[in-house]
């Protein structure tokens, strides 16, 4: 079990030239072990840049931590031990199989002459079978929906086996099975090996049913955290996503989220 820790996170895209834009400003927070952090927020709020600077994509100022250690200058091989990453939109070669993609989640404990053991075909054969992928494992990726090829990238995370791990709109291309399957399979993996989890969505009912915890990002900055009853409030998303939204309390604590039409004229 393993902690994320945020201090005065700053990233920036641009440079002194061209001009600089802060896609997140001094963004602290301390993820416990076990525990799933959900940021939310309209496009352009910030939510994958926090994602993809503690995936060691784009250059940070500021502290990222694991175990109260830096991730600063730790090489990708060990980085990719300690943080397992799904992108929005992940290269994937299209004449390469099932299979094969979800072994790639094995390479951080691969030598670099090394080859695949009867132990990492065996975890990728359990993962692909936990997710229902067994019948996509000798397709070639090019010929899957972008659905199914998103499943798959889960898999390679999950087949990865780091204790942290950084989903970025991880279903955005799945139907609403698939939505459920994956995120129970993380939730799943959460409980049962202390898998800590912080993600980026947009579905808000989705967020607040998973997650422990949100974060509402605007241009940036935290405007909000919490649990679901907290964050989720019709006057707070109208505020920061310009949006005329119901706001539903179900007896087991769900938050459901629709949104309103706007008058007609």
């Amino acid at each position: 079990m393993s902690s994320i820790g945020f201090e005065c996170l700053n990233v920036r895209y641009g440079n002194a030239r061209d001009g600089e834009q802060e896609a997140v400003y001094a963004f602290t927070d301390q993820v416990r072990p076990g525990e799933w952090l959900c940021l939310i927020g309209p496009n352009g709020a910030g939510k994958s840049s926090v994602l993809r600077a503690v995936a060691g994509l784009v250059p940070y100022r500021g502290t990222v931590m694991v175990d109260g250690a830096s991730l600063a200058g730790r090489s990708p091989r060990r980085r990719a031990m300690l943080v397992a990453y799904v992108p929005q939109t992940p290269l994937m070669p299209d004449d390469m199989s099932g299979l094969e993609y979800v072994l790639l989640g094995r390479n951080p404990y691969i030598g670099y002459f090394g080859s695949e053991t009867k132990h990492d075909r065996a975890l990728v054969a359990e993962v692909l079978q936990r997710l229902d992928l067994v019948e996509f494992a000798h397709r070639r990726l090019g010929t899957l929906s972008g659905g199914e090829r998103q499943r798959l990238v889960i898999a390679r995370a999950v087949a990865q086996e780091a204790p942290i791990l950084l989903l970025d709109e991880p279903t955005s291309a799945l139907d609403i099975g698939h939505q459920q399957q994956a995120l129970e399979l993380v939730d799943r993996l959460r409980r049962e090996h202390g898998l800590t989890v912080v993600s980026a969505m947009h579905d808000l009912t989705l967020a607040g049913l998973y997650a422990d915890r949100l974060v509402l990002l605007h241009q940036g900055h935290v405007v909000a955290s919490g649990d679901a009853a907290h964050v989720l409030r019709p006057e707070t998303l109208s505020e920061f996503y310009g949006v005329s939204v119901s706001v539903h309390h179900e007896p087991d604590g769900t938050v459901v989220v629709v949104p309103r039409r706007a008058a007609a004229p």
